[in-house]
């Protein structure tokens, strides 16, 4: 091959490399920084096939999507001095790229200043509360605050952050047992004293229905007493307009009614001959 031909093939191999590192593509997912020796020239959102100047212009890609930072777990002091070992993550978006690029300069550098900006604010707000609020309901509130904060010193970075959260709190093992052991302490202790508040307040309630119990027995035995008196009463009244009619008739009824009370087969009397008790059955002996 002469050395025109060679030339010639030198400079077309030349030309398409030129060519394709003339052309980039941007995903709609993507936004583009393009700089040119390390110098900003302009930002690309469209989607599409777009052109550089090739060797001398670099294209540095940005993603428009909410991005995850998941972090590794470390020891964060309370404010009763308990130890935890937290495992936080958060979900960040890149607002503006060019800010991104001048500050950290790509997705890594992003991450690592998120680490460092989220365990300083979660390191600061936990210091403030005892160990029992992190695990409990209030929870919730501190982990707002952590993300306020973050987020408002990882805009300088052109970083927004959507949400802090905590996937897990947990004891360092050197202590786990002996905290789960207070622990277990405490809620006996409470249900002791949820017991013995149920114990004495069934007691009240037993002695309140002993009370109502006995109230109400006695007025039922008043009224009893009262109906019975009233009977007993009319009972007489009949008794003595009976007697007033014929008093002999009454007198033998009554008479006969104590014969079946008093007498029986087994019972035997001792009587003078003269007795009240005589005058009906020697009658009826004749």
């Amino acid at each position: 091959m002469s050395a025109k031909g060679l030339i010639i093939i030198v400079a077309l191999v030349a030309a398409v490399i030129a060519a394709n590192g003339s052309f980039f593509t941007v995903d709609e997912t993507q936004t583009v920084i393009i700089t040119q020796m390390g110098k900003y020239i302009r930002t690309v959102k469209e989607a599409g096939l777009h052109l550089k100047i090739p060797f001398i212009q670099t294209a540095h890609y940005f993603d428009k999507r909410v991005l995850e930072y998941d972090a590794a777990p470390a020891e964060i002091l309370t404010k009763d001095k308990k130890n935890l070992v937290v495992d936080n993550y958060a979900r960040w978006k890149i607002v503006d790229p060019l800010k991104l690029y001048q500050t950290v300069r790509n997705v890594r550098g992003a991450q690592a200043r998120l680490d460092d900006i989220i365990y300083a604010d979660l390191r600061e707000e936990m210091a403030k509360v005892n160990l029992s609020d992190i695990i409990d309901v209030h929870r919730e509130g501190i982990m707002k605050i952590v993300w306020e904060k973050s987020d408002q010193k990882a805009r300088q970075y052109g970083i927004k952050i959507i949400d802090v959260r905590i996937k897990r709190a947990d004891l360092p093992r050197e202590v786990e047992e002996s905290v789960y052991a207070r622990m277990k302490a405490e809620r006996n202790r409470i249900a002791k004293k949820y017991r013995s508040q149920g114990a004495e307040e069934a007691a009240k309630i037993r002695a309140e229905t002993d009370k109502q119990r006995a109230i109400i027995l006695a007025e039922a035995y008043r009224q009893a007493q009262t109906i019975k008196g009233k009977a007993e009463a009319e009972a007489i009244k009949i008794y003595a307009e009976a007697f007033k009619k014929d008093p002999q008739f009454y007198d033998f009824v009554r008479t006969l009614e104590s014969y079946r009370k008093i007498i029986d087969k087994e019972t035997t009397f001792l009587l003078r001959s003269d007795s009240e008790l005589f005058k009906y059955i020697d009658m009826f002996t004749r």
